[in-house]
């Protein structure tokens, strides 16, 4: 029998809480905080030996760590609250998108799942429409196929069980929280195009739904008991998928019956790397793993724990330009996971990297990267972990905000934004690659770090971020997430600056004086949002966190016996 420890609940966060996020955890530990840390958000830290769940959004959170109370592990914890999320922040994950898992079970076995959204067989990317939403964008769903796959292989509760949360959001309705109604509000004149989506997303007026208000979705709900019922074979072989299919096919769009019925849940491939004695574990394409390992290879060979803010900022958002660059020239075929995540082809890159003070011939200067747009980004990803060890963490997706901005009239959810030229050109029967990173961080066999972000290309930034703050700052991952942020641009760096939060003054000017081009951001939640759970092993218990730049919360489960310990 488990105790569920209840998180208080918060409004919308705010760019406040990423400078106090760490005093919750070393309240936890009966240790005084160093500096003038405000008082912290409860909600977002939890501390357990028992188990703890991390989401982005606090029904998620909470429908996760019911499974946990109850007795199931964290694979039931994962699918119970990735089933939550695509109904209460459905701007940015859908029963209609793309899942990419990676679990690490109680003997320390490392599995990962691949269920990215995929162009059917039948696919012409010479003579489909060119479009950036809409049904020409529309690929195969892969998270359904992906959560059940989970449930079934790893889970230990019934699936009535699991997806009940995630009915009852849907049938009686959740209230929308802010950030979400400001998401669905952004996409409003989109969504507007589409039947189905009108019937769900908006008003009979024609206007979004505004925060604090309920959303209620009886399709969907019906939807979800269908697949509750009939698992996988009723989503992709079923009355859903002749629906799905015929909708989509009226519309001009690519998917096809067969195109479902042929989709499965793969395998992924796990790749591996090391970062000072410790192990990265992450999974290769259509995932970015292989990108944020060789990020924290290269920032290997500096030693950020005694480099000034404007040379570790240089030194991390360089390494983060390289990584990708590759990624998007280089990352793809098997034979290449190997190259790039060996500690050679990271030494190789290494010297193309230059620090403020550095003379030109020191190095090749700042990296070109790819501008991203000035949004929220997209995902959402949670973690979860449970008394016998077993974590698990997953990241799921539509794409841009609303995804594709379809919904089949009466099925109730929407479709991942895929294909039509919105990733790039896309070959039949090929997966929708993305920045998407799922991480494990062990040392000596043990789990020390498991997280993943949201955020588009901003999720490689984000962990690469979180990983050399913990390892090479020894700061606890509550101050890890709260610590300002880098990020490449096509011609320097952006800066993290939110008032009272972000990178001084002192480093802007300073890198500028180096000769680079700086964009300050000073808005909250542009650096991709982590949802991460940390292994404390002199105490044995998790720590879970959420970022404080966005609405998630974090939950923990205790056992009841006295001295029943992690399990471990």
């Amino acid at each position: 029998m488990h105790r569920l420890v209840p998180a208080c609940s918060r409004g919308p966060a705010t760019a406040s809480l990423r400078a106090v996020a760490a005093a919750a955890f070393l309240a936890a530990a009966g240790a005084q905080p160093v500096g003038a840390v405000q008082h912290p958000s409860a909600a977002q830290i939890a501390v357990s030996s028992g188990g703890v769940v991390v989401t982005a959004q606090p029904l998620a959170t909470s429908a996760g760590a019911r499974m946990l109370e109850r007795g199931g592990n964290a694979a039931d914890a994962a699918v119970a609250a990735a089933f939550a999320l695509a109904v209460v922040e459905s701007s940015m994950n859908s029963i209609g998108g793309r899942t990419q898992i990676l679990l690490r079970l109680p003997d320390g076995t490392v599995r990962g799942i691949d269920a990215t959204t995929q162009a059917p067989a039948t696919y012409d990317p010479d003579r489909a429409p060119q479009a950036s939403y809409g049904y020409a964008t529309v690929g195969v769903p892969g998270a359904v196929a992906g959560l059940l796959r989970l449930h079934d292989e790893f889970g230990s509760l019934p699936l009535d069980v699991v997806m009940a949360p995630a009915i009852d959001y849907a049938e009686n309705g959740v209230r929308l929280l802010a950030g979400e109604a400001r998401r669905q509000a952004f996409a409003a004149r989109q969504v507007a195009e589409f039947e189905g989506t009108r019937r769900v997303f908006l008003h009979d007026d024609g206007t979004p739904y505004r925060a604090g208000e309920r959303l209620v979705q009886p399709d969907l709900a019906r939807t979800l008991r269908a697949i509750r019922d009939g698992g996988r074979q009723a989503f992709y072989e079923g009355e859903i998928a002749r629906r799905m299919a015929e909708d989509i096919q009226a519309h001009g769009g690519a998917v096809t019956l067969e195109s479902l019925r042929d989709y499965r849940a793969l395998d992924a491939r796990i790749v591996r790397g090391r970062y000072r004695g410790y192990d990265l574990i992450g999974t290769y394409v259509p995932a970015a793993g292989a990108v944020s390992i060789e990020a924290l290879q290269i920032l290997e060979h500096f030693d950020l724990a005694n480099l000034d803010g404007a040379s570790w900022a240089a030194a991390v958002g360089q390494a983060l330009a390289l990584a990708v660059e590759d990624a998007r020239s280089l990352m793809g075929p098997p034979e290449m996971a190997e190259r790039l995540t060996s500690a050679e082809w990271a030494a190789e890159r290494a010297r193309l990297v230059r620090l403020p003070g550095a003379s030109p011939e020191d190095g090749a200067g700042p990296a070109s990267f790819l501008e991203t747009p000035d949004d929220d980004g997209h995902t959402t990803h949670m973690t979860a972990a449970d008394a016998d060890g077993m974590v698990v963490a997953l990241t799921q997706t539509i794409g841009p905000s609303m995804g594709s901005k379809v919904v089949t009239p009466g099925l109730g959810f929407l479709y991942a934004a895929t294909l039509g030229g919105y990733l790039g050109r896309m070959e039949p029967g090929e997966r929708a690659r993305s920045f998407i990173s799922p991480l494990l961080v062990e040392k000596d066999g043990e789990p020390v770090l498991v997280l993943g972000a949201a955020g588009g290309v901003r999720i490689v930034t984000a962990v690469v971020h979180t990983v050399a703050r913990v390892i090479d700052q020894g700061m606890s991952l509550p101050d890890a997430l709260a610590a300002p942020r880098v990020h490449p641009t096509a011609n320097g760096i952006e800066l993290e600056t939110t008032p009272g939060v972000g990178w001084s003054p002192d480093v802007v000017r300073a890198l500028r004086e180096a000769g680079w081009e700086v964009r300050e951001q000073p808005r909250v939640g542009a650096f991709g949002r982590v949802h991460a759970v940390y292994y404390d092993r002199p105490s044995k218990r998790w720590v879970g966190v959420a970022d404080p730049d966005w609405e998630g919360t974090a939950a923990a489960v205790e056992p009841a016996a006295a001295g029943s310990g992690g399990g471990r």
